[in-house]
C-alpha cells in the first residue's frame, strides 16, 4: 500500500506535532509528510528534518487549497477559536480537501458528538454531518478528554489542595493525547477506516473525586474534590483569568461529563494503538 502525501492540520499545536512525530515512528519518509498550521515559524524544527511545512489558516479558504495541494490523506484536527466560528473554519477545511482530490479526512471529535448535550459536542456533531453532507470519505475520531487537562493542573491542584469542576460523578476515559496521535497515525496509515466512527479514551476510567485521590496517593498530599454549580466553576475559572466565553464552555464540557459524555469503554484506543492506553495512574507517576 501506498499513502502519500499526508497532511496534519494544526501541527503547530500539541496534538498535530504528536501526530507527525507518531506518522514518523511508523514509518512515513519526512517527504511525504505535510505539517500545517498559521504561525509556521512554531514548526522550523520539522521543515529542518525533511517534513513539508504549509502554512494554512483555517480562516483563508484560497490558503487552504495550496496548503492541500498533492495531499492523499488529511487530518483535520478540530480548531483551537472561539466556538462559534469553528464550524466555519471546520467547512473550509473539508472543502479544501475535497478539491484537492485528498482520499480520506479523519476529524478530531469529541465522544457521543451524535448526541453530546455541551456547546462543544454541537461544534462537532454539525462537522460530522457536513461531512457525510459533502460524502467526503473521512474517519471520525472521537477523542474523549485529555490527562493533560489535569496533569497541567497539578501545581494549582497542589497548592490549594483541591480539584475543582462541576462533573459531579460523571466518569470521564481521559487517556494521553499521544495515545489519540498514535490512533490517528494508524488511521493515516492503514486501510479499512473509511467510513468508521471510532469512540476514543481510555481503559481506566474515572470521576473527579477519583482524580483527587490518585492524586492524594501520588504526592502524599491531602487532595479533594470541590463539586460547584456549573455556573458557579465558571465564576471560577473566569476568576483564574481565563477568557469568560472560554470558562463557559470548560463548565459545560464538565456539566457533560457528569451526564456520561465523556465516557467510553468502546475499547477502541487499545484497539487501534495495539496496546493499553495510558492510565491515569501512570500519567501522575512521574510527578
Amino acid at each position: 500500500m501506498t499513502i502519500m502525501p499526508i497532511v496534519v492540520t494544526g501541527a503547530t499545536g500539541q496534538l498535530g506535532r504528536l501526530t507527525v512525530e507518531a506518522l514518523l515512528r511508523r514509518g512515513i519518509p519526512a517527504a511525504d509528510i505535510i505539517a500545517t498550521g498559521r504561525d509556521i515559524a512554531r514548526i522550523k524544527d520539522l521543515a529542518d528534518r525533511g517534513i513539508t511545512v504549509r502554512r494554512a489558516d483555517f480562516a483563508d479558504a484560497d490558503g487552504l487549497a495550496e496548503a492541500f495541494a498533492g495531499a492523499d490523506r488529511l487530518l483535520l484536527i478540530s480548531a483551537s477559536v472561539p466556538v462559534g466560528e469553528r464550524v466555519a473554519h471546520h467547512r473550509r477545511v473539508i472543502d479544501a480537501a475535497a478539491s484537492a482530490g485528498v482520499s480520506l479526512v479523519a476529524y478530531t471529535s469529541t465522544t457521543h458528538a451524535d448526541t453530546a448535550t455541551t456547546v462543544i459536542g454541537a461544534t462537532h456533531r454539525e462537522t460530522e454531518e457536513y461531512l457525510r453532507d459533502r460524502a467526503t470519505p473521512s474517519v471520525l475520531l472521537r477523542n474523549s478528554w485529555y490527562l493533560e487537562n489535569y496533569t497541567g493542573q497539578l501545581p494549582q491542584i497542589l497548592q490549594h489542595g483541591a480539584v475543582v469542576g462541576a462533573a459531579g460523578e460523571g466518569r470521564i476515559s481521559a487517556a494521553s493525547r499521544a495515545d489519540y496521535a498514535e490512533a490517528a497515525a494508524v488511521v493515516l496509515t492503514t486501510e479499512g477506516h473509511t467510513g468508521a466512527v471510532y469512540e476514543l479514551g481510555g481503559d481506566a476510567s474515572f470521576t473527579l473525586t477519583e482524580l483527587a485521590a490518585a492524586i492524594s496517593a501520588a504526592a502524599g498530599q491531602q487532595v479533594a474534590y470541590a463539586d460547584l454549580p456549573v455556573a458557579d466553576f465558571a465564576r471560577a475559572l473566569a476568576a483564574a483569568g481565563l477568557p469568560a466565553e472560554l470558562a463557559e464552555v470548560l463548565a459545560d464540557a464538565d456539566r457533560g461529563m457528569s451526564r456520561g459524555e465523556m465516557y467510553t469503554d468502546s475499547g477502541d484506543l487499545r484497539r487501534l494503538i495495539g496496546r493499553p492506553p495510558v492510565t491515569l495512574t501512570e500519567a501522575l507517576a512521574g510527578m
